[in-house]
């Protein structure tokens, strides 16, 4: 996976980052887990955008990558998003990593990691697995401050404090 010291400001990813929080925090506002995803074209140009959709839908698939590839496949008229990026403000889950693998993406870029399912780097490496038939460029962190604070906002709002907060 590249990280590097353009992580914090986005470097080349920022935009996109940038535009997949908005969706974000649109969605968190309606009540969703606050992750957005861009799906961007070979020439860098935006084809999609999608934030989660679970609970909006009652479709446990709605998750803001699988519905980005949709539509992105839907505006490209092919499955094959060869050349394409997939930009997403929360490390992929299995789900996600599958369908992303499946689409043929070149490249999966996400802001925050996710410890407790994430299948690009925390849990698993599903996306540069050498025995999957495609393999993802994979860029982790960008703009993960950002990213990992909208999601512990929306769940400290949704949820509560965590055990022990606000204790010394």
């Amino acid at each position: 996976m590249t990280t590097g010291p353009s992580r914090a400001a986005g470097g080349r990813w920022g935009e996109a980052m940038r535009l997949a929080l908005a969706e974000a925090r649109r969605v968190g506002a309606a009540g969703d887990v606050p992750v957005g995803a861009v799906v961007l074209g070979p020439d860098g140009a935006v084809v999609a955008v999608a934030g989660n959709e679970r609970e909006a839908t009652q479709d446990p698939t709605a998750h803001a990558e699988v519905l980005a590839l949709r539509r992105a496949a839907a505006a490209a008229g092919t499955w094959r998003l060869d050349g394409h990026t997939l930009v997403v403000t929360l490390e992929p889950c299995t789900m996600c990593a599958g369908a992303v693998v499946l689409s043929r993406v070149e490249r999966c870029v996400f802001g925050a990691y996710d410890p407790k399912a994430g299948a690009v780097a925390s849990l698993f490496d599903v996306l540069r697995d050498p025995r999957l038939n495609h393999r993802v460029d994979v860029r982790g962190g960008i703009l993960e401050a950002d990213c990992g604070q909208v999601l512990l906002d929306f769940f400290t709002t949704h949820r509560g404090p965590g055990p022990g907060a606000g204790t010394d």
